[in-house]
């Protein structure tokens, strides 16, 4: 199975261009790219190319792509990256409404329309909140994922599992949507707490082996991209991450 890796798990690591080596070296063939990675990103390219991985992926914030559109597509013709997903709204942003979700997926739509011409995609990815009923039943990414058929998911199925919602459920009933998963397991309650609960994947309460399985069946050409929003060490996370999932 080809494995991508979230670079936002890695934040920590003091020279972020020869982890890609150590990464490679490791049997990860595809990194996720996010803004931290971007200052620089010709000589991050010639990083890739020298590590022979690639970053068909990456997060960019929804303001970022509103106000400098070109930039941002300039950055992923330089990188390489052929599907872009928002990966967060802060609290202060988020829509309180269906009403306001539907006008969120209207604003993904607009720019969906000019990366397309570009030859990208534009997805969204999912944290708890999205998956959580609003005062008036909608479930925010259910409806924008309704209100703008074009956008895909990068579908977080730990965050799924964490708002106390299917990820099997979601997989089964959204899998022509999804093209890309975040693959992170959830801790044993009460465990973990120095990695905020996070737990490297396969060693947590999540069933990857049948998760997988399904991902695969639903959404067979989705990326599977390794993520931990905190881990204390990055290279026990990738490392063993990798190896339990390419058991399954």
């Amino acid at each position: 199975m080809v494995v991508s890796f979230q670079l936002y798990s890695a934040r920590s690591m003091p020279d972020q261009y020869s982890f890609l080596k150590e990464l490679a070296s490791l049997g990860y063939t595809q990194v996720e790219g996010y803004p931290g990675v971007f200052e620089d990103s010709v000589r991050y390219k010639a990083a890739l190319d020298e590590a022979g991985l690639s970053m068909p992926s990456a997060h960019i914030a929804l303001d970022s792509l509103e106000s400098d559109l070109d930039s941002q597509i300039k950055i992923c013709n330089t990188l390489g990256i052929k599907q872009v997903y928002v990966p967060y709204l802060d609290a202060d942003k988020r829509p309180v409404d269906s009403e306001g979700y539907k006008g969120i997926a209207q604003r993904m739509s607009v720019l969906l329309k000019a990366l397309s011409d570009q030859g990208i995609s534009l997805g969204w990815h999912n944290h708890e909140f999205e998956m959580v009923a609003l005062d008036d039943g909608g479930i925010p990414m259910e409806v924008m994922l309704n209100e703008a058929p074009e956008m895909s998911w990068e579908a977080d199925l730990a965050w799924v599992a964490f708002a106390k919602a299917d990820p099997f459920a979601y997989v089964e009933s959204w899998g022509s949507r999804i093209s890309a998963v975040h693959v992170k397991d959830l801790a044993v309650a009460g465990e973990k707490t120095d990695e905020d609960g996070w737990a490297d994947v396969g060693e947590g309460v999540i069933g990857w082996k049948a998760l997988s399985a399904k991902v695969c069946e639903c959404a067979p050409k989705a990326l599977h991209v390794m993520e931990h929003d905190n881990p204390s060490d990055v290279m026990r996370f990738a490392s063993k991450s990798i190896n339990n999932y390419n058991s399954y």
